[in-house]
């Protein structure tokens, strides 16, 4: 196979996966994709109204999303957006209080009930993910999961939104999970979310 061909399949697929978006609610019942991404993007911005803020929570290639997220939510949309992937509080987090509770530590102390929570994980099993997303609900957050891979990941069923893709190719599940929140931060300051 030459690259052009693989290039093609590889864009073929990302957006055959982004076609394909599954979204649930907390009770598991199945949401129409771009109704719930419109919903979605009307919870952020009133979540920012209220004086919440956007959490972002990840592990590796989706801690770098949550960074990237956090800044360009505060910076282009205004939003109060952090994200916990300081490298003291991780290693200082994973030393004290064990990996398992890196995220959910932090959440106990900084996040509120009027907060929006969005856990990131492509395999929708890592202990310290689904540790935050439990943590981030008994603090009465609003909790938006993202995952791929397996269709019963325990990530799913966890937040208030929960957006599946259908892949078990990371960089299909990454770059889906990127592309939803662009397109969520991009639709509400262009003015459309109003």
């Amino acid at each position: 196979m030459i690259f052009k061909d693989f290039f093609q399949k590889y864009t073929t697929d990302i957006l055959f996966t982004l076609a394909n978006i599954s979204v649930m609610s907390a009770d598991g019942t199945v949401m129409e994709a771009m109704m719930a991404m419109q919903t979605l993007a009307e919870k952020f911005k009133a979540v920012h109204e209220t004086g919440g803020k956007i959490i972002f929570i990840g592990n590796g290639g989706s801690a770098a999303m949550a960074s990237h997220h956090a800044f360009d939510y505060w910076k282009n949309g205004k939003m109060r957006a952090i994200a916990f992937n300081d490298s003291s509080l991780l290693t200082g987090g994973g030393n004290d209080f064990g990996y398992p509770e890196v995220f959910s530590q932090p959440l106990g102390m900084f996040a509120e009930a009027r907060d929006l929570v969005i856990t990131i994980s492509s395999s929708g099993q890592s202990p310290n993910i689904l540790n935050a997303a439990k943590k981030a609900k008994e603090i009465g957050c609003y909790v938006v999961t993202m995952s791929a891979f397996k269709r019963d990941n325990p990530l799913r069923s966890l937040g208030d939104v929960n957006i599946y893709l259908d892949t078990m190719v990371y960089g299909y599940a990454e770059l889906g999970h990127e592309t939803i929140l662009h397109s969520i931060l991009d639709f509400t300051i262009s003015g459309s979310g109003s």
